[in-house]
């Protein structure tokens, strides 16, 4: 780790302790691990403690984890959560949320991410508040404001914390520092809200995300690891890693991808040839 990402690292565990005590909301991303870890780490030091059943105790009075369950969010990064909490001794709580209880949210407008994220945060802020914490603190980073984000928004008018993009860490900065701290999630792909592969004005409903995440699954378990499943109604549109183009094209793996997403309930199935990248669903937006 370079002299400057320690600086870093050191600024933002003091930011973290200045809050006194914090509920860390936890997707098990990236961005929210590093987070995490990093609030595990500036409160173990502040009792000048080390990994030990004193450190739970120190990190129970001072740093919670929330994880929202909701059929937007895979199942697999739910668990992810919760073991990962469960490893380090951090509380771990499942917020529980609801399509029908976000406005707005199944119509699915351009700023739905707002209103989702208000209603989560709402949510978090309240869990927190009965664990005694004020400070509630979200993992986006410096590189989330190049993109159209109306969660930010959201977040703002709450008032919570964005440590992260305090401190100007970027994605690639959290990753090398996650690394030379050991975190798994170092090297892990970056996946956002099944309800992002519904295009804008499209109804999300249960149904529909249950589809994208058996379908990402399944891609998963082929071997791939950066990409997405849009939801186009009857078509699959996969955006995969150009590179990752040459073996989606065996006829083994073509055909087992077909075949299954067919199973799923999608009528056609398309290789975007453009490949991955975040935000595809934004491309039709005005700027």
């Amino acid at each position: 780790m370079t002299e400057l990402l320690e600086k870093k690292y050191d600024e933002l565990k003091k930011l973290l302790r200045s809050y006194g005590k914090v509920a860390v909301a936890f997707s098990s991303g990236v961005d929210s691990t590093f987070l995490l870890y990093a609030a595990k780490e500036a409160f173990a030091e502040a009792h000048n403690v080390t990994e030990s059943i004193d450190s739970s105790v120190a990190l129970a009075k001072n740093v919670i984890a929330v994880t929202i369950s909701a059929d937007f969010v895979a199942e697999r990064e739910k668990d992810e959560a919760g073991s990962f909490c469960k490893e380090h001794g951090i509380e771990h709580v499942i917020c529980k949320a609801s399509l029908t209880d976000i406005a707005h949210f199944s119509e699915n407008p351009p700023d739905r991410c707002y209103y989702c994220k208000h209603h989560i945060f709402e949510n978090i802020l309240k869990i927190a508040a009965e664990h005694g914490i004020s400070a509630v603190a979200e993992g986006s980073n410096l590189d989330d404001n190049s993109d159209y984000r109306p969660g930010h928004k959201a977040i703002a008018e709450l008032g919570i914390k964005s440590p992260l993009r305090e401190c100007g860490f970027t994605k690639a900065e959290i990753r090398e520092v996650s690394k030379h701290l050991g975190l798994p999630t170092w090297s892990k792909p970056s996946f956002a809200c099944l309800a992002s592969r519904i295009p804008y004005g499209n109804t999300i409903t249960s149904k529909k995300l249950e589809m994208i995440d058996k379908a990402e699954d399944l891609l998963l378990s082929l071997g791939f690891r950066q990409f997405r499943v849009r939801h186009h109604g009857d078509i699959a549109r996969i955006e995969l890693m150009p590179e990752d183009f040459p073996r989606f094209m065996e006829d083994n793996v073509r055909m087992k991808v077909y075949e299954n997403f067919k199973t799923i309930g999608f009528g056609y199935v398309a290789l975007d040839i453009k490949g991955y990248r975040t935000g595809s669903l934004n491309e039709g937006l005005s700027k």
